[in-house]
């Protein structure tokens, strides 16, 4: 179900975010970390993104993206089982990698005004002041998201007896042959080492494009988020 290239990218970001909260709640010299670990976020945001467009089929947003009426007729219990992420679950991704992309966008022209700042901070002082107030008053969106994203895993887990996190860590899903399955809804998805190569190569462009970001700061300095 789940690509290895998709698995590495969901628990490199949930490291991540977590490894950038407990760092700037820490500030000081931990700020250089929180750095580190907020160039790491955008990158793996952009990945995701592209990911979702070249990626295998459960990965690509193609599949799993639908509209306001498909989510309710899932609500209402009027839609066959769907493999992969189901309607709700894919506004949760959309929320999630935009308000994540959105911190760490916002945290490339941010400035603290005493050690740290983005490395586009200098471009313009008054758009800089404006994205450290997104990026501030985004924490806690990103904090009550993820937590409802949380919530949503446990119900799975609890309720419907459902275990998301093994799928997301082997990569297969369990599913009720007795179930109304489409035909074509339950194929495998491609994962092979040609895949993970393309993965690879692709991360590494644009972990190339972010550690060129941090060199266009004059004074060097690239600290953020």
């Amino acid at each position: 179900m789940w690509d290895l290239p998709t698995r590495v990218f969901h628990w490199a970001l949930v490291a991540c975010i977590i490894g950038a909260y407990v760092t700037v709640k820490l500030g000081g010299l931990w700020m250089d970390w929180h750095t580190r670990f907020g160039l790491a976020v955008l990158a793996l945001i952009i990945f995701r993104l592209i990911w979702g467009v070249v990626g295998p089929r459960y990965a690509r947003f193609s599949q799993f993206v639908r509209g306001p009426r498909t989510v309710l007729a899932y609500l209402r219990g009027r839609l066959s089982p769907v493999a992969g992420h189901n309607p709700l679950g894919a506004f949760s991704v959309i929320a999630l990698l935009l308000i994540i992309g959105t911190q760490a966008g916002s945290g490339l022209f941010a400035n603290d005004d005493v050690m740290t700042s983005g490395p586009l901070a200098y471009l313009d002082n008054a758009w800089s002041s404006r994205l450290t107030w997104l990026h501030n008053i985004n924490e806690w969106i990103i904090i009550a998201v993820v937590a409802l994203h949380v919530c949503a895993i446990l119900w799975y887990r609890i309720v419907l007896k459902k275990n998301l996190v093994r799928a997301m860590v082997l990569g297969d899903m369990q599913i009720d042959a007795t179930s109304d399955w489409p035909a074509d809804g339950i194929k495998h998805a491609q994962d092979n080492w040609g895949v993970r190569l393309a993965a690879l190569l692709l991360f590494a462009a644009i972990c190339a494009a972010v550690w060129w970001l941090t060199t266009l700061a004059p004074t060097g300095d690239y600290s953020f988020m």
